[in-house]
Formats: C-alpha cells, structure tokens, sequence
C-alpha cells in the first residue's frame, strides 16, 4: 500500500514538472524570437519570424548599430534617463515605504489601517482609470523630468512595497525595539539601526521587482514626461520609425534584447532573494 503511494506520488510529481517545463517554455519563446529576430534583416523579421537566421537572413551587429544611430535623439541619454529615474524612483519608495510600513504596523490605530487598506486597494485600481488626471496633475506641478517623475512611480509602487513590508514588521519581535528604546534610541534612531538592518530581506525583494518595472515601463513615461527632450529606453524604441510610418524590426529587436539584458541578469543574480523576501512578508500579512 506504502509503495503504491509513493509510486502515485511520483507520478504526480512528474507531471507537474512536465506540465511547469511547458509553461517555462512558452513564458521564454517571446524572449527567444527577441534575440533570434536581432541579428535578421528586415524582411526577414516579418516573414520568417521563428526560423534561425541563416546567411541569407543575416544582419550581424548592423541592427544594433542603426537601432543606437537611427534619428536625431542619442541613444545613451534614453539609458542615462532610464537609469536615472530607475536608480532614484527605487530608492525612494524602499525609503519612505519602509518607514510608513514600520510606523503603521506598530501605531495600528484605525488612522493607520485605514491607510495600510487604501494602499493594499491602490493595488487592484488599474492605471488606465486615472492616467489622464495623472498626466494634467504631473505637468500642473513640473514632474515630467527625469527627476521628479520618481515622485509619482513612489505613489504607485507604495502600496506593494507597504504590503511586504508591514508584514515582515509584524513578525519582528517588539521586544527588540522596546530594548534600544531603554538604551535611549529614538523613533528615527530605532527605525535606521534596529529595524532597517532586519528588514533587508524584503528589501531587496521589493527592490528588485520595482527595479524591473520602472525600468521596463513605457506607459507612464511616455504620458508623464515631456518626450522631446527626455526619452527612456522604451518610448526610444517606440520612435524608431522611417517616412510613413515605417519601421525596422530587426533594429526595433535589436535595443529591445538591449533593453532587457540589464533586467534578466539582475533578476537572474538576485531571485533567490525575491524568494526570501515574499515568504518574510507574508509570515503575518
């Protein structure tokens, strides 16, 4: 009977990996049809999207070159913009998400929760239903440049970040607070060196996927900021269009595989720690 069990066990433990391997498969053609339709000519890209380049077929680093070269808008400002908004809109929301989690976790008063809800509901409320209000209000307080755009990704990345961190607050002992309290720590000293150290799992983990979306982003953006002077990386590959709206695939692929190189190998590097960092979050959600 035991090893009927554990046989039928197996069985489903096979065909779970099998049906899992599938979906991989199927969630990394997109990704593979990017890096084989890079290096085509552009006729090709159209007609023989799914077939491996052949000599016939071959555009070697051309498509990078004119992807980087096409138009009169350099291609490294739309990094250097990218970059910039990426490196500061992360760091503000780990900042001040961080510190209102820790506060609404501990005060729980009703103030507090109803907050702590209206960030877990800012979740569910899709863009599109105040993006219009978004793009009036951003250009009425002069946050369309790369340096105040952060402002609002902090507004829309705040409910996820409040969510994790909140819940790995509530899984710290209070003990430990109340113990650099007596030794004379304020609330801001109690918060940057007892609590900011152990929160460094959801840290990272909320880091990282707020990395790969702001970089990724092309909505926001492309409404928010004024695109003829400050261009990321995805309104960049959106204009790489010749007379009559035509355009290069192959060079359009070319900065897309470009584009998501920098994410995959930081999600690559780091994914153990989005791991770590869920499962603290949701210990006491």
């Amino acid at each position: 009977m035991a090893q009927h069990t554990l046989s039928g066990e197996r069985r489903r433990k096979n065909a779970l990996s099998i049906v899992l391997a599938v979906i991989s498969v199927i969630y990394v053609l997109p990704v593979l049809a990017v890096v084989i339709n890079s290096f085509k000519l552009n006729t090709f890209v159209k007609t023989d999207t799914f077939v491996l380049p052949t000599s016939e077929m071959w555009a070697g680093w051309n498509n990078f070159i004119k992807g980087m070269t096409f138009g009169n808008y350099p291609f490294y400002k739309s990094v250097l913009y990218s970059a910039i908004i990426t490196i500061l809109s992360t760091f503000l929301i780990l900042l001040f998400t961080s510190m209102a989690a820790w506060y609404i976790a501990r005060v729980n008063s009703p103030v507090c929760r109803g907050i702590y809800y209206l960030c877990v509901f800012s979740m569910v409320v899709p863009f599109q239903m105040v993006m219009f209000t978004l793009s009036k209000t951003a250009d009425s307080l002069k946050l369309n440049t790369p340096w105040t755009i952060p402002v609002v990704y902090l507004g829309f990345g705040a409910g996820l970040a409040i969510f994790m961190f909140a819940g790995f607050v509530k899984s710290i002992p209070l003990e430990i607070e109340e113990a650099a309290s007596v030794d004379g720590c304020g609330p801001v000293r109690t918060f940057f060196s007892v609590v900011l150290p152990m929160l460094k799992p959801t840290m990272i983990s909320v880091g990282i996927l707020e990395i790969m979306w702001v970089w990724n982003d092309y909505l926001l953006p492309v409404l928010v900021l004024d695109i003829n002077n400050y261009r990321t990386i995805p309104i960049h590959i959106q204009y790489l269009k010749g007379s009559y709206g035509t355009v290069d695939l192959g060079a359009t692929m070319a900065l897309i595989l470009l584009s998501i190189i920098p994410v995959i190998v930081f999600y690559l590097l780091c994914q153990k720690h989005i791991i770590k960092g869920v499962a603290a979050g949701a210990v006491k959600g």
